[in-house]
């Protein structure tokens, strides 16, 4: 199972998703209804019958706040002061191998954080209309009250990201092609449990992963106190899918689990064979970077699948293995892909690290 397919070329013996023209771009932004139709299941028992998830739901209770008045938007946000450092970005990384000033490396750092936030913020949109699906098609009590408290928690995150973007940063980029395309399959997937797998397992816990660096990276306080409260709600949300597959994984057959198995490898094999491009193709010319031959570049490089496991090893990974969702079946997969690595070490555990520039 490939998604993407007639969108895919090879580099060296790497096959990437790339877009052939800015018509094929705007004809998926464009895409604004998707087809989708789903069974509304009622339930007559209200009392908890899934205790864990009744535990989760309390804490999300406990853990609301208000995105208007909790942050304080007084604070400053500076393009020109050292608002993040950039460890582990790619365009601060290219413009220090091809010996750009500084004032020019903060402005890269600029654009990556603004392209980052612009699809966290598209990706919480998409949370929010899933969310409120799994309201429908949830069997328990437990399941129905979650679900909804995480469609609360995901209009915040739009409200929060958008006022940033607008307020602080002054820009929204579009949302990245390959990731439209990733979301409407979590969209229109024709099970609860595929749903759940898609949104809270695969693409929450790789939020959590892509917050933490943020986090960890920045000096600014707003900028911290933002991304410090979204992801506190993000790790909740991964926790319900990780809490819901598991009791799935237990209960399904052997095709079933082997279906889930399938289909979570071709998810996020189509976000990581994008390799970034959607962002290199729409800021690289900024910054006189050429998308093709960096990622041909990249691909020779003998940290490669180190570096580019890092994301996909912070969270979902371990979680998809504690399920039982990579197997023999898909491991190999996982691995030939770069997603899949059975040591990090902790020089490389967040840096995308290049030779040293003969500029420098």
């Amino acid at each position: 199972m490939k998604l993407m397919p007639d969108d895919r070329r090879m580099v060296g013996d790497f096959e990437i998703v790339d877009f052939a023209s800015d018509a094929r771009v705007e004809e998926i932004r464009d895409q604004l209804k998707v087809p989708y139709t789903s069974e509304v299941s009622w339930q007559w028992n209200y009392c908890s019958e899934v205790g864990d998830l009744r535990s989760l739901y309390e804490k999300g209770k406990d853990g609301q706040w208000n995105a208007m008045t909790d942050i304080d938007w007084s604070l400053p946000v500076d393009r020109e002061s050292d608002f993040a450092s950039g460890d582990g970005l790619v365009l601060p990384t290219v413009c220090r191998l091809l010996g750009k000033n500084e004032a020019t490396i903060r402005e890269a750092i600029w654009d990556e954080i603004n392209w980052i936030l612009s699809q966290l913020l598209h990706g919480e949109q998409a949370a929010l209309q899933l969310c409120g699906q799994l309201t429908n098609m949830a069997e328990t009590t437990d399941e129905k009250w979650y679900a909804a408290s995480q469609v609360v928690d995901e209009a915040r995150h739009i409200e929060v990201f958008a006022h940033f973007l607008n307020e602080k940063m002054g820009k929204i980029y579009p949302i990245s092609p390959s990731l439209k395309i990733l979301l409407d399959e979590l969209l229109v997937a024709e099970t609860y449990h595929m749903k759940t797998l898609g949104m809270q397992t695969l693409f929450e816990g790789m939020a959590v992963g892509i917050m933490d660096g943020l986090r960890e990276g920045t000096s600014n306080e707003i900028f911290y106190d933002v991304i410090r409260r979204v992801q506190g709600d993000e790790a909740r949300h991964a926790a319900f899918g990780v809490l819901t597959m598991r009791r799935c994984v237990e209960r399904c057959s052997e095709a079933e689990r082997s279906h889930l198995e399938d289909w979570a490898f071709a998810v996020l094999e189509g976000l990581n064979a994008n390799q970034q491009l959607d962002m290199l193709r729409a800021i690289g010319p900024k910054y006189e970077i050429e998308p093709d031959k960096l990622i041909t570049m990249i691909h020779g490089l003998d940290n490669w699948a180190e570096t580019n496991a890092t994301g996909f090893m912070h969270t979902v990974i371990p979680n998809l293995q504690r399920l039982g969702l990579i197997t023999e079946q898909t491991e190999a997969g996982w691995r030939s892909c770069g997603m899949l690595i059975d040591n990090r070490s902790e020089t490389n555990g967040r840096a995308f690290t290049l030779p040293p520039s003969p500029a420098a």
